[in-house]
């Protein structure tokens, strides 16, 4: 049983407000049927399969969860074949489009939180990366390894409940659906719903 095509199906029928009375009668099915392909209770053959992915217009690599992007045809790599310098440009396409709806947003405190977070972020990193080896000189940081970090996790706590606080306060601004999403940022799009399986399948590893 495929885990991704019962959400998938279910996403992209709540994000065009279809409900799945009607979902069930454009496709010539029954909404219970439907509803079971939804639950993840039955599996779809390929004819429905074609179907559906026509029916909500992506591709069916999508729906399988092959690919992170509705239109993509390409299966998706695993997490141990994407290189560096295609993470690069995940990670640097996807802090774009955060900022972009962050701006879009109308707040500016949210811009600046979102900044300030990853900046954190990226300063812990560093840091591992240079104490790593013990003859670099600790001068190069005004405040101690401990501090560092005791107040690097304070300040991304700070941050992250102050982002959080901001986007629910602009909530109507912040609708996001793949479709706006793929239509708006184009190949950014895709990096982002990337770094989302990407992301997903390290947690998974992690923690199955």
């Amino acid at each position: 049983m495929n885990s991704d095509f019962p959400r998938i199906i279910t996403l992209q029928r709540k994000e065009r407000k279809i409900s799945q009375k009607q979902a069930a009668a454009d496709l010539g099915i029954s909404q219970a049927l439907l509803s079971h392909y939804e639950k993840g209770i039955r599996e779809c053959g390929l004819e429905f399969l074609v179907r559906i992915a026509d029916y909500y217009n992506v591709s069916c690599d999508y729906l399988l969860g092959r690919v992170p992007a509705p239109n993509a045809h390409t299966p998706k790599s695993s997490s141990s074949d994407i290189s560096t310098e295609k993470s690069e440009e995940i990670i640097s396409d996807s802090v774009s489009i955060l900022f972009s709806l962050a701006s879009k947003s109308g707040s500016p405190v949210l811009e600046k939180d979102i900044s300030s977070a990853i900046m954190i972020e990226v300063y812990k990193i560093f840091r591992m990366l240079y104490n790593a080896n013990s003859g670099n000189d600790q001068k190069l940081f005004r405040i101690t390894q401990k501090l560092s970090e005791n107040y690097s996790d304070a300040f991304n706590a700070l941050a992250s409940a102050k982002i959080k606080s901001e986007s629910e306060a602009s909530a109507d601004s912040l609708a996001i659906t793949t479709t706006a999403l793929s239509g708006e940022y184009s190949a950014g799009a895709a990096s982002l719903l990337n770094l989302i399986k990407l992301s997903e399948d390290y947690i998974s590893e992690v923690c199955p």
